[in-house]
């Protein structure tokens, strides 16, 4: 049971090459479009010549009894604990056992160091975490590759082995609006990344790159590599996620040092209640604080404006946030009202609004597919607005010609405190000898 990434690595490291099993299907959900369609015999393996199905979720009770299946393995991210049950007990109800992967079974063994960044739930700013790590890594002479938890919503074959060294890449490979969410600001930082199907595969190929590599995790996901320091973000406005998760609470009790991000005046009580659950399940974990600071190039045009935001599509959907950085930014500079989307919703964009009820006066950046970014740009087209501001961190002008004035929201992580998390990475880094004379030798090599 999968998405389209957490379920084919799985089988990889798992499956492909045992003969004593055999997979019989795989049942895909949350990613529009990502269903109904064949895992191919080239990545599949000499034991699969015809490839493996995949089938919308909702066949599930189904499949089981026609293909007798023995065992259902449970193989995506960011979903509550009762989901998750609810899930077992269907398959259970259907005769078959109910598995969950871990990670010694599931990461891969890197020729390379790997510092991993994951979370508790998405969008609790992982991405800016990770690139301000990246920036101070390479400050410290070091050669980083990021690694992205995988996005394969394409054509698989093409998408085995991924490398973005430049947009163009990211134009070339035909990439989502989801994933360029992700890739764009990392290559604009002058970082390249590698994702895809096959990890052992991209593994090999950014190692090659790299004196370290940083994972940079999808959803709230656990590492798909071991990794020799593990931070897990916790988000200040969602307190108490980090034990209702799955796999985000793996990630909370496994992390070495625990950032609670989104700091702010006024959340001090969610602080304190994930600095508690942290001395609870994982007390050796390091926690430090940091937050998020929303900045766009012109603050001045916002003020009296009515303004649409556009926010970053996973985080306000099924990360279940009400806002994302583009609200914050026409609150705090001033907007005098913030355009509702929903009546002027089209196609796609109607069910997503129609499924996720929490969302009112933002608009989420939904493009898996190119009909789903036609949707997004008639939507846009149709609100009546005095401009735009998108926090999502690809510029979506470059993909959607704009009729209004469109300003760009950044963000970038701030510590909280004297601890930083540069700081406590390195400390561990050293700590554990990981990195012992190496920033020396890769400026010596460049």
């Amino acid at each position: 049971m999968g998405a389209a990434g957490r379920d084919f690595h799985d089988f990889n490291v798992l499956f492909r090459d045992d003969p004593s099993k055999e997979v019989v299907a795989f049942t895909a959900t949350q990613i529009p479009g990502i269903e109904c369609r064949d895992y191919p015999a080239e990545l599949a393996g000499p034991l699969y010549p015809d490839g493996i199905k995949v089938y919308p979720e909702g066949e599930l009770g189904r499949l089981i009894g026609k293909l007798k299946a023995d065992e259902v393995i449970f193989a995506y991210s960011d979903v509550s604990h009762e989901h998750v049950m609810h899930a077992a007990s269907e398959v259970l109800a259907a005769g078959a056992d109910f598995r969950l992967a871990g990670p010694r079974a599931t990461m891969l063994k890197s020729p390379r160091p790997v510092i991993a960044i994951c979370a508790v739930r998405t969008g609790a700013g992982k991405s800016p975490a990770a690139r301000r790590l990246a920036e101070d890594l390479r400050g410290k002479g070091l050669r980083v590759v990021v690694m992205r938890h995988p996005m394969p919503y394409g054509n698989l074959l093409r998408q085995r082995v991924q490398r973005f060294a430049s947009l163009k890449d990211l134009d070339a490979q035909d990439t989502t609006i989801e994933e360029r969410e992700d890739y764009e600001p990392h290559i604009r930082n002058g970082f390249t990344v590698f994702s895809g199907v096959d990890y052992a595969e991209i593994l090999r190929a950014a190692a090659r790159e790299a004196d370290v590599i940083l994972w940079d995790g999808g959803n709230n996901d656990f590492s798909f590599l071991r990794p020799d320091v593990l931070v897990t973000i916790a988000d200040a406005y969602r307190p108490g996620h980090e034990l209702l998760f799955h796999p985000g609470e793996v990630n909370f009790r496994m992390a070495d040092i625990i950032l609670i991000n989104k700091v702010e005046r006024g959340n001090a009580t969610g602080v304190a209640r994930i600095e508690e659950n942290a001395r609870r399940v994982n007390p050796v974990a390091k926690v430090i604080r940091a937050r998020l600071e929303p900045s766009i190039e012109k603050p001045g045009a916002v003020r009296g404006k009515r303004v649409l935001a556009i926010e970053d599509g996973p985080t306000v959907t099924h990360g279940g946030m009400r806002f994302g950085a583009a609200y914050v930014v026409a609150k705090k500079y001033g907007a005098r009202e913030l355009v509702d989307p929903r009546p002027h919703a089209a196609g796609s964009l109607r069910e997503t609004f129609a499924k996720y009820r929490h969302l009112r006066n933002v608009l989420p950046a939904v493009g898996y597919s190119e009909a789903q970014v036609r949707d997004l740009k008639t939507t846009i087209d149709a609100i009546d607005c005095d401009l735009i501001l998108s926090g999502t961190p690809t510029d979506l002008s470059r993909i959607i010609k704009m009729g209004k004035p469109f300003y760009q929201v950044c963000y970038s992580l701030e510590p909280v405190g004297k601890e930083t998390l540069e700081g406590a990475v390195w400390e561990a880094l050293t700590q554990r000898g990981v990195l012992q004379g190496m920033g020396k030798a890769s400026r010596e090599r460049g």
